[in-house]
């Protein structure tokens, strides 16, 4: 008998490794905005960036000061964009070691396999296509698809869709959150781009993607 029966994930920072194709797109973005005077020029750790994945793009440029425009924010996340969507078709974006193995077992398995994401339709549809992720997902959704709402919300609206009990795998706050908000269990993943305070409260705390299998 199943602890659980549909498991939600995350994606950057969970399964997908994605400061890879991230770190090059967003210095590219935060150029523009020091050619344009709208920030000041400074140098930037990939631990600092990596801290903006699994962030929404209102959420990640609204934390810049000085504030920028809508119309600026949109221009620059068009940008990261079209950089790592050309990075994701030159075949550069990259899952964690274990991924595939973790996701085609749960399938086989039986359990109801959910995909939500903080990012734009384009990204989830770059990424459904380059790793074929139709084969292991039941339902793939993101947060454009719901006007860039908070992650606890949107599965707090689609929930009824999918058989409980439930489990809520991912790196940041956002996904514990979705979790506690939801009264699910949570899987931190340690590996991501999370920090330690973020994860403390999830139910489970992992160290490689496989670990998710000796939960289950």
């Amino acid at each position: 008998m199943k602890k659980y029966h549909t498991i939600i994930f995350d994606y950057d920072g969970t399964l997908h490794e994605s400061l890879a194709i991230y770190q090059k797109a967003f210095l590219k973005a935060y150029d523009y905005l020091v050619e344009e005077n709208l920030q000041p020029k400074r140098d930037w750790t990939a631990q600092e960036i990596g801290a903006f994945l699994g962030q929404n793009p209102k959420e990640m440029w609204g934390s810049f000061k000085p504030s920028l425009s809508d119309e600026v924010i949109q221009y620059v996340s068009s940008l990261i964009g079209e950089e790592m969507k050309a990075a994701i078709l030159r075949g550069e974006a990259k899952l964690y070691d274990n991924t595939l193995y973790v996701l085609e077992t749960l399938k086989k398995e039986g359990y109801h396999l959910v995909y939500l994401s903080n990012s734009k339709t384009y990204y989830m549809e770059a990424h459904r296509n380059a790793f074929e992720l139709d084969q292991y997902f039941d339902s793939m959704i993101c947060s454009e698809m719901y006007n860039y709402i908070p992650k606890k919300h949107i599965l707090e609206r689609v929930k009824q869709a999918f058989e409980a009990p439930m489990l809520m795998v991912g790196d940041r706050i956002h996904d514990m959150e979705t979790g506690y908000h939801n009264r699910i269990d949570t899987v931190a993943c340690t590996y991501g781009y999370g920090t330690e305070a973020e994860l403390k409260d999830a139910t489970y705390h992992i160290h490689d993607i496989k670990e998710l299998l000796n939960i289950l």
